[in-house]
């Protein structure tokens, strides 16, 4: 069978390409690596999803180099000893089954950050050839079809809305949210509610929030979560025209007469190979693995990588630049009934400091630490830089759980695009299908450190004057690894560009990239909304092809 569409992975940015043709009647085909978890599947085993994570490939079967500074030195060290794993959520529906859903929208002058602030030595700086209002209308979709909670909250750069309000209302939120607000209008500061694709309202099939209190980390076992999976990839299914092939690694694409005829995986369960043939091919399996799968599908046309005559495959990898911080809270701060209450949504973020002087700024979102029972106990086997043990350790753990609770905030600032930040293969590196792996490259552009420590003391001054107290700070030049974007960066010049408007590879059209490579700038933000938004304005530009 010949299908009118290949998609290779069924995270955000697949899902709605996916959506979008098998609901007008094309026949689409999804290769997935992983398994196909449901609701059902999911649980709060906190062993399971955060100490042994099964939702990714075991690192000693398949794993990343990464590369890191070190003494002004490139040194080069593979995950399975790191244990730092690059890969997200593996399963049907990919890592939005664990996101946390804070859902923010980029601004319009995310858009333009070259033309809009003044350049930065070192830094590789491209507009979008798109701007926000081509964006809008798919930010709009995605709130209703996957579901987005929240309450519009005017501030001095909320972004244009062609909508009121969001269609669902804002989660249930915790009581420590108006002591937040309190200490906010104190400070001249502006908090307002937090979207998150989250309902709060149960929607077709999917009922609302239950506030189990595990969240980030876990699959929601309600399908009040926006995962591509529930939200789109699943009433898919019910149109009889999208078919998905779980345990399939896609090792390589064939390309011939610059077009790519056949998506060849091995089937990780059992071991064999196979083929898809399809009219029009598009990967979607996050930044890293997107640029590895066209960097190792090397051909006659294109001896370094598909679409990459250019030599831009892998270049300019953005993550999200920023850091952490927390401050603990007891009976002090409010009533030990309210303070501990479980399950209930903080909601807050800040966005006052998206500018600072003239520059572009970054957001801060607070949160509770994450429930993760076992990671919390262990943390408090310290005490003065001792380790203590038996009835004191009881105390302490027990105080912890029942006393106290810790407010954190996330900071997220633009990751800046440069030369050492990129995505490489090397044939001396390879998996157990026999496939070179992506080497990342971290460089961290010291502006980016510089921002976010900015952001950070707004962050303490708020926790302050909440009356927080063992406050805490980390800023580090080293990424998260679950917010990954660029490497096949869109634009109109072949030459600086890996696709073009559509996400359409310059060079070969009937391949497209959907998944988060296509950002030639990250925004100040989280990613995954404009990623959903955009792959549904894809989907529709295939659709018309």
């Amino acid at each position: 069978m010949i299908y009118d569409v290949c998609i290779i992975g069924s995270g955000v940015g697949g899902s709605g390409v996916a959506y979008t043709l098998a609901m007008s009647g094309k026949k689409v085909v999804v290769l997935e690596r992983g398994l196909f978890y449901r609701e059902k599947d999911f649980s709060k085993d906190e062993i399971a999803y955060c100490k042994r994570d099964i939702i990714t490939p075991n690192l000693k079967e398949s794993y990343h180099t990464i590369e890191s500074l070190e003494d002004e030195k490139w040194i080069k060290t593979a995950t399975y000893d790191s244990e730092n794993s690059f890969f997200n959520g593996n399963v049907v529906g990919g890592s939005s089954n664990f996101m946390s859903g804070y859902f923010h929208r980029f601004k319009p002058n995310d858009f333009r950050l070259k033309s809009t602030y003044p350049e930065i030595k070192g830094a590789n700086i491209m507009d979008w050839v798109i701007d926000y209002s081509e964006l809008e209308p798919y930010y709009e979709k995605v709130e209703r079809l996957v579901g987005i909670s929240g309450e519009v909250t005017p501030h001095k750069y909320h972004e244009p809305r062609s909508t009121p309000n969001f269609p669902y209302p804002p989660l249930d939120e915790h009581p420590i949210s108006k002591l937040i607000d309190k200490s906010c209008h104190k400070l001249g500061f502006i908090p307002y509610k937090t979207p998150r694709a989250i309902i709060s309202k149960p929607k077709d099939k999917r009922d609302n929030c239950y506030y189990s209190n595990y969240c980030g980390s876990y699959g929601c076992s309600s399908g009040a979560k926006g995962s591509a999976r529930v939200s789109l990839l699943e009433p898919a299914l019910k149109s009889g025209n999208l078919t998905i092939i779980t345990s399939a690694f896609v090792k390589k694409l064939e390309e011939k007469n610059k077009k790519v005829t056949k998506a060849i995986y091995i089937d990780t369960q059992t071991l064999k190979e196979h083929y898809i043939k399809a009219k029009i091919f598009v990967v979607a399996n996050q930044a890293v693995e997107s640029c590895r799968l066209l960097l190792n599908s090397k051909s006659l046309n294109f001896p370094n990588g598909l679409a990459n005559n250019s030599n831009q495959v892998g270049k300019n990898i953005l993550f999200s630049a920023g850091g952490v911080g927390s401050g603990g809270f007891d009976f002090n701060s409010m009533p030990i009934d309210e303070l501990m209450k479980e399950g209930l949504f903080v909601n807050r973020s800040l966005c006052d400091w998206y500018e600072i002087d003239g520059v572009k700024g970054g957001i801060i979102d607070l949160l509770f630490e994450h429930a993760n029972p076992i990671s919390k106990a262990i943390k408090e086997r310290w005490q003065d830089g001792e380790l203590i043990w038996g009835e004191k350790l009881q105390d302490k753990i027990f105080y912890k759980f029942t006393k106290t609770r810790r407010v954190n905030f996330e900071i997220f600032n633009d990751w800046l695009p440069n030369d050492n930040c990129f995505v490489s293969v090397d044939d001396k590196y390879r998996d157990i299908y026999g496939v070179p792996v992506a080497n990342i490259r971290i460089g961290s552009h010291p502006h980016n450190l510089k921002i976010a420590n900015i952001l950070a003391q707004k962050a303490k001054k708020l926790l302050i004057e909440m009356g927080a107290k063992d406050i805490n700070i980390s800023i580090s030049p080293y990424p998260p690894s679950n917010l990954q974007a660029g490497g096949c960066r869109f634009g109109d010049n072949p030459q600086t560009s890996v696709l073009n408007k559509y996400c359409q590879t310059h060079e070969i059209k009937n391949l497209f990239v959907t998944d988060g490579s296509f950002m030639p700038t990250g925004g100040s933000l989280p990613y995954t909304w404009t990623i959903y938004a955009n792959s549904f304005r894809v989907g529709e530009y295939i659709l018309n092809i």
